[in-house]
């Protein structure tokens, strides 16, 4: 039995607190999107609204913010440098399995490689002002006020319907990149014989 606790939440709450910031994320990517592509997109990795990548996010930040979680001035900065590095780090993984990246920035003054821009660097220390600042204390007190049995059993379904959601469209993923990968090849192949 796991007995991991954060901000006075068990293993359970923690789960439904996890979720709700990658629902919270989920929500902000689809509505930036839409104002820059004019419509709706599915900004998860997989078909649940979620992007676990703010999840993680929040809760890496809230461990090394911890020594200035008092201090919003470094809040902030900590949160524009923080989030970027994470926003590179993904990008670079993404790179790696799948050949790109889901977002671009190169229509966006000041950006590196389309993967990074100023405006959005910005964006994220205002943000980590945000969470730390007043609403996490929102989400914790909302997690915390649900039936513990009920927080129990929700935190499994959201924990094990994710898992099985990303496993399948992540293996699908790989696989269509391979064919691409192939088809890729032989398209050079040719071009190359042709020449």
């Amino acid at each position: 039995m796991i007995h991991y606790s954060f901000h006075g939440m068990n293993i359970s709450q923690i789960a439904v607190w996890f979720f709700l910031y990658s629902f919270f994320g989920w929500c902000m990517e689809c509505v930036v999107i839409r104002k820059q592509l004019g419509y709706w997109e599915n900004r998860g990795f997989a078909k649940m609204p979620f992007c676990v990548i703010y999840g993680f996010g929040v809760w890496i930040a809230y461990h090394i913010f911890a020594p200035i979680e008092h201090n919003y001035m470094a809040i902030y900065f900590a949160g524009c440098i923080c989030a970027t590095a994470f926003e590179y780090l993904t990008a670079q993984v993404m790179l790696r399995l799948f050949g790109k990246v889901w977002w671009n920035y190169d229509h966006e003054r000041f950006n590196y490689k389309g993967i990074l821009c100023l405006k959005s660097t910005l964006a994220w220390g205002l943000l980590a002002l945000f969470i730390f600042g007043i609403f996490n204390d929102f989400v914790e007190l909302f997690v915390k006020s649900i039936n513990v049995r009920a927080v129990s059993i929700l935190g499994v379904i959201l924990t094990f319907s994710y898992l099985m959601d990303f496993i399948y469209h992540f293996s699908k993923r790989l696989a269509l990149e391979e064919v691409l990968g192939k088809h890729r090849e032989a398209i050079g192949s040719l071009w190359r014989f042709r020449r």
